[in-house]
């Protein structure tokens, strides 16, 4: 998120960054004229990962002059509730057919591609990939503030986003089929908004529900996690260990309660409804990831999860900041290139 040097609100001058850094092709435009949206190539290791968006967030703040300062995370703490939107045939669109919803669309996110080989492979990975979605919101949570209030929740940004249609958890795809109906419904695959989808362009799962984390360092453990995950759930896959595909309804008791309290709270073993705590649901996780990510080179990273498993985010945002609105701004401000 672009801010304003001297107030720390949102600066809506996307368009005017963009245009200094010569089409590097790292940078886009995204729907808030406030936000630049930094693309990674493909990379095979979480580390490779950090150190190329930790070179692309000193490139950005340097592009951004003295007149503008950047910060990350799931929403920006005080800014009002609805602003600009850059202008192009696409975002135009959105506003007209979604008005004031559009322009509260003030959101930000760290969105992972992950590519699975094969169809019938990553068919079996995205629908068994759904149940952990609220798994990895709680771990990445990191919006409690609002237009200038403490929200209560670990991440207020899923109520701001469903706001719009086709989001939140997505529903089981029976076959690729049933995606090529539904996309009769919908055209354009990059109007699927939920938190996770199929990208037919780029051949990959994309995760879509961590916020925007305020370091490069707790993006990277994020990353990792997701890495792996989609890593071991191919491997069950492919010694043919059949993968749970659960109820929509019941992944989203866990979403809500991952929006709510984060690792603070509990998660419900989504077979027998039984609640434990997220941490410990957490931790179990991670115990089955390890050997994966020491096979990928992100047992590092892997361990930096850990850390958010008990401090995620918005535990430390809130902490750092005493509940100011303004101090957590310049609290994400500080730590935009760490």
């Amino acid at each position: 998120m672009l801010l304003d040097a001297a107030t720390l609100d949102l600066a809506p001058r996307a368009s005017e960054v963009i245009a200094q850094l010569d089409g590097d092709p790292r940078f886009k435009l995204e729907l808030p004229a406030a936000q630049v949206e930094i693309v990674l190539p493909p990379l095979h290791r979480p580390a490779d990962a950090a150190a190329q968006l930790a070179a692309a967030r000193r490139d950005l703040l340097a592009a951004a002059g003295d007149e503008l300062r950047l910060a990350a995370a799931g929403l920006h703490p005080f800014a009002a509730d609805q602003g600009p939107l850059n202008r192009g045939p696409r975002y135009d669109r959105t506003a007209a057919e979604f008005g004031e919803v559009a322009r509260r669309q003030l959101v930000f996110a760290l969105q992972i591609h992950v590519a699975v080989r094969g169809a019938d492979r990553a068919l079996a990975v995205y629908n068994a990939l759904r149940s952990y979605l609220p798994d990895l919101a709680a771990l990445a949570a990191h919006a409690p503030f609002h237009a200038g209030r403490d929200t209560g929740m670990a991440s207020w940004r899923p109520v701001v986003s469903q706001m719009l249609p086709r989001q939140g958890v997505p529903p089981r795809l029976r076959s690729w089929d049933d995606y090529a109906h539904a996309l009769h419904w919908v055209e354009d695959p990059g109007r699927w908004w939920w938190e996770l989808r199929p990208h037919p362009v780029h051949g990959t799962l994309e995760l879509r529900v961590p916020d925007a984390q305020a370091t490069v360092a707790d993006a990277a453990a994020i990353v990792a996690v997701a890495q792996a995950l989609a890593v071991r759930l191919a491997e069950r896959h492919d010694v043919g260990e059949p993968l749970r595909v659960h109820d929509t309804w019941r992944i989203e008791e866990n979403a809500w309660s991952a929006g709510r309290h984060g690792v603070e709270g509990e998660l419900r073993d989504l077979d027998t409804g039984e609640p434990a705590p997220a941490r410990a649901r957490l931790h179990a996780l991670l115990d089955e990831l390890e050997p994966v990510a020491e096979r990928l080179g992100s047992a590092g990273e892997l361990q930096d999860a850990r850390r958010l498993v008990e401090r995620n985010g918005a535990m430390a945002l809130r902490e750092a900041s005493g509940g100011d609105p303004e101090a957590a701004t310049r609290w994400l401000m500080e730590r935009f290139t760490v």
